[in-house]
């Protein structure tokens, strides 16, 4: 597998659930620049009878082990969400992992699961439509686009679980060049249209300096490296 080609495909979430890679995913990169982080809506079946997160948490501790937390696949942005919400609050749920995001849209829907780490974008539709209830945003704050989604921070300090993307290069390229390729990317996430369209994503613009992004894949890797362990979690 060549390197290269490795760092760009894999990720701060996913390294962790490799025993062996022929790279260090945090030595091997240049950071360049951070694109667009995506948030996750905390989604439940209406019959859950939990309407807001903290009486969720309470009949999940009044329930261990009889909430079915849903997730398109063993490793993936859903599953290691739940996870780490699974440890910050001391609850004990059952993951079950589908072949994909529909399919576990189609059982969410019907009640044969009961939670699922949903990204915005497919959500919202359901959230609106009052098919699925939703219980708290997984960025730090509340969205703008979603005010009256609570964010889990709110009822569980310190959790935050986003997904986020951003440009690379192999280790040793130039600082001249990476400065460069930063300011200019820079530049494009910032005009509106752009902007624009990553929110029509579901997204949130971001700009920094590739050091911020450095410092930032240092710590969601640890971050996600730890949850991975502790949950015991293999990839596919």
């Amino acid at each position: 597998m060549d390197t290269r080609s490795s760092c760009a495909v894999l990720s701060a979430r996913s390294t962790p659930l490799y025993d062996k890679l022929n790279f260090n995913f945090v030595r091997d990169i240049a950071p360049i620049a951070l694109i667009v982080r995506f948030p996750y809506i905390m989604l439940v079946n209406p019959s859950v009878p939990a309407n807001t997160l903290p009486e969720f948490i309470a009949y999940a501790k009044a329930n261990p082990g009889k909430i079915n937390m849903a997730s398109p696949g063993s490793g993936s942005t859903p599953h290691v969400n739940g996870e780490l919400f699974k440890v910050m609050t001391g609850t004990n749920m059952v993951h079950v992992p589908y072949r994909s995001a529909a399919a576990v849209m189609t059982d969410l829907l019907s009640g044969q699961v009961q939670l699922y780490f949903g990204t915005t974008a497919s959500s919202l539709e359901y959230v609106r439509t009052g098919k699925l209830r939703p219980l708290a945003v997984t960025t730090e704050r509340r969205l703008n686009a979603l005010p009256d989604i609570p964010a889990v921070a709110e009822f569980v300090p310190g959790y935050e679980a986003t997904s986020w993307y951003g440009v690379g290069a192999p280790k040793g390229t130039s600082m001249k060049i990476i400065e460069k390729l930063n300011k200019e990317i820079d530049a494009g996430v910032a005009d509106s249209k752009i902007k624009a369209r990553l929110a029509d994503l579901g997204g949130l613009a971001l700009t920094g300096s590739s050091s911020d992004f450095g410092k930032l894949i240092v710590e969601e890797t640890e971050k996600w490296g730890k949850v991975v362990k502790f949950a015991g979690i293999k990839a596919d």
